[in-house]
């Protein structure tokens, strides 16, 4: 699976995924933070990208709807470190469900995955 981490997720994010097997850029690394959401978005779409971010921005369906995209996973966690985050990562990418995340929206909390997959 292709990632794209927005400029708020941890480093160790990127190294645990490259790790599972998965590629991933790093807005930071690339040198994009700071960019403007659609921009960011369109980057991540341009190279077939699931853009990763806590930028609840990105979970409006009204702006970025699924099926525009190549695919959206907002975390919403009340403890943005990694030591938080890695859990809900792990049930993420463990869970056997990354294919629901193409093209579509994944809010994923502390407990749970939510998904707005696009119509077909």
């Amino acid at each position: 699976m292709k990632f794209k981490l927005d400029e708020n997720m941890p480093a160790d994010m990127a190294t645990y995924l490259r790790e599972s097997g998965h590629e991933v850029a790093d807005l930071m690394e690339e040198g994009l933070a700071g960019d403007d959401d659609p921009l960011v978005l369109a980057v991540a779409m341009a190279e077939g990208r699931i853009l990763l971010t806590f930028d609840l921005d990105f979970a409006d369906v009204r702006r970025y709807a699924p099926s525009t995209h190549a695919g959206i996973v907002v975390f919403r966690l009340h403890d943005q470190r990694w030591r938080t985050l890695q859990g809900p990562v792990t049930r993420l990418v463990a869970g056997g469900k990354l294919e629901d995340l193409q093209r579509g929206l994944a809010i994923v909390d502390e407990t749970r995955v939510r998904y707005k997959r696009p119509k077909k």
